[in-house]
């Protein structure tokens, strides 16, 4: 199952990063070239940016790649260290609820609510907004399997 995610965020990613490239491209060609800016580009790359961030920030975490500061497991026991990685996940988890499930979802349906569209793209901002619970249910995914793996590896202490 985790395999399935990591393929399918990965695929997604992949291609927010494609059209990102391709908006760019349009919008240097469109000022030099053409020398008629598109008024929606820099507000597509700006959506775009926010949605690979945070699903790269899901992707990266699923993959063990985010950023931590592991001097204190490194001078730790096996024993401490797997201790140290239940508290990381749970904290981990906590957060992601709290900050980017929770409160996320309450700004998109904030957004939603008050019927705020985008300036250029005319899109309610809420479906930008969406990608916070979404990253935010993706980390606790990931974080759960984490602690399911450590629990079953013979580590789980």
């Amino acid at each position: 199952m985790r395999e399935r995610v990591d393929s399918i965020l990965a695929r997604i990613l992949v291609i927010l990063m494609g059209i990102m490239v391709l908006n760019v491209l349009w919008q240097v060609f469109s000022r030099y070239v053409l020398n008629d800016p598109s008024s929606f580009t820099d507000e597509l790359a700006g959506f775009l940016m926010i949605w690979t961030g945070l699903l790269g920030a899901a992707f990266a975490s699923g993959k063990g790649l985010h950023l931590a500061i592991d001097i204190v497991q490194d001078m730790s026991n096996d024993r401490w260290k797997t201790r140290l990685d239940y508290i990381i996940n749970s904290l981990v988890i906590v957060f992601a609820l709290t900050v980017l499930t929770i409160g996320g979802g309450r700004l998109v349906y904030l957004t939603l609510y008050l019927e705020q569209y985008s300036a250029n793209l005319n899109i309610p901002v809420g479906y930008v907004y969406i990608v916070l619970p979404l990253s935010g249910i993706l980390i606790v995914y990931y974080s759960i399997s984490n602690i399911i793996k450590l629990k079953y590896s013979g580590d789980g202490g």
